[in-house]
């Protein structure tokens, strides 16, 4: 039986190299994802997904930071460009965002793919239990095969999109891409990345390919706002890309419509503007965790436990606990430490001293007995936890 393809997709072409990185963060921009129309082109996002599915088959992690929905809410209603308040652009995000997703879950069935909507806000990544329960999400998502597909939640309270609101899916895409770790962002849009002037109004300005440092020269020639489909310009590109950099994620900001640009730039090809990490990813983790100020408790460990964590990589149950010391909350950053009180590791952890004195010692399968309720059988997973 002749295999499948999703609608409108190009092959990628034979020569792509095999994908460098493990974890990878998409932003695909409203410019982008509508060709420069008024709605949502099937075309390019058939394209794009079909890239996504490629990397997904080759064990890539994939997330993607999807604009549109604003676009498409429009479109659903046939609605011109006249109003431009937030209550009405919550309207347009309330219609649209289904649109967004019926089209996305349509294109990666072509590919036997599973997809998740992921929802966000600035309050979800500030508040210490939502940013772990959103990075635990995002995580379970990927172990089990399924592609997040995140978006800010526009649809809330005028409020919060006033005080709150990323105000662009740029700095959102950053933002994920700190959240899980990424090894790279790409921010894919309808320009070839940095200029040393507008190209589409200086026919001298060069496209800048590599960036080893975002400093106020390099955000002077970003410019200002973006287009009237869009949120966000060069300007909001580069503050995502201070942003992830200095998080240790590497960043790429190319053209979208580029024959196969995700497939070659998850393989090393320097297309568009790169922008180097400023520091490991394990580096900025551990100043993260290290520094915390809520860092106060510690959580003693058994021999066994010692060895699963350090030398296997393993996550901390609460059969290998001994003894809590000091007070701290769920999602707070804790030390790990063995029975001689020497630092093994530092993670957040996923209960609070108290639920760990209760559950100290027992199998995972008696957390809920114990507690009356289980955010999961690791006291701190493995994704949130740094050895020393």
């Amino acid at each position: 039986m002749k295999e499948k393809q999703a609608p409108f997709l190009e092959q990628a072409g034979p020569d792509v190299a095999r994908p460098a990185f493990r974890r990878i963060v998409a932003k695909f921009g409203t410019n982008l994802l509508t060709a420069g129309t008024e709605r949502l082109n099937l075309e390019v996002m058939a394209a794009l997904v079909g890239q996504v599915a490629r990397l997904h088959a080759q064990g890539v992690e994939v997330i993607i930071v999807s604009s549109g929905a604003v676009a498409a809410g429009r479109a659903k209603l046939g609605l011109k460009r006249s109003r431009r308040d937030i209550p009405f652009k919550q309207v347009l995000a309330s219609v649209g965002q289904s649109c967004l997703m019926d089209a996305y879950d349509k294109l990666f069935q072509w590919h036997d793919i599973t997809v998740a909507q992921t929802l966000l806000t600035r309050a979800d990544l500030s508040d210490r239990l939502r940013y772990l329960n959103a990075r635990n999400t995002l995580l379970a998502l990927l172990e089990l095969g399924v592609i997040p597909i995140v978006n800010e939640n526009d649809v809330v309270a005028v409020e919060e999109i006033q005080d709150l609101a990323f105000g662009d899916n740029d700095n959102l895409s950053a933002m994920v891409a700190n959240l899980v770790d990424a090894d790279l962002l790409v921010i894919l849009t309808d320009i070839d990345g940095l200029y040393t002037a507008d190209p589409r109004i200086d026919a001298r300005a060069t496209l800048i390919r590599h960036v080893d440092h975002i400093d106020a020269y390099v955000e002077g020639l970003a410019g200002g706002s973006g287009s009237s489909r869009g949120t966000g310009g060069m300007a909001t590109k580069i503050q995502a890309a201070k942003l992830a950099t200095a998080g240790g994620t590497a960043v790429a900001i190319a053209e979208g419509r580029a024959r196969d640009v995700l497939l070659r730039l998850a393989g090393g090809e320097p297309l568009g503007t790169i922008f180097t990490p400023i520091s490991t990813r394990l580096e900025s983790r551990k100043r993260w965790l290290l520094g915390g100020a809520s860092r106060r408790g510690k959580i003693v460990l058994d021999q066994g436990a010692v060895t699963a964590v350090r030398d296997r990589g393993c996550s901390l149950l609460p059969a290998g606990i001994t003894r809590v010391k000091g007070r701290f909350q769920r999602g707070e950053p804790v030390d790990l430490v063995d029975s001689e009180g020497n630092s093994i590791a530092c993670g957040i952890s996923n209960y609070s001293s108290a639920d760990v004195e209760l559950i100290k010692g027992c199998q995972s399968r008696c957390i809920e007995e114990r507690l009356g309720y289980e955010y999961g059988e690791e006291v701190v997973h493995r994704n949130n936890l740094v050895l020393l």
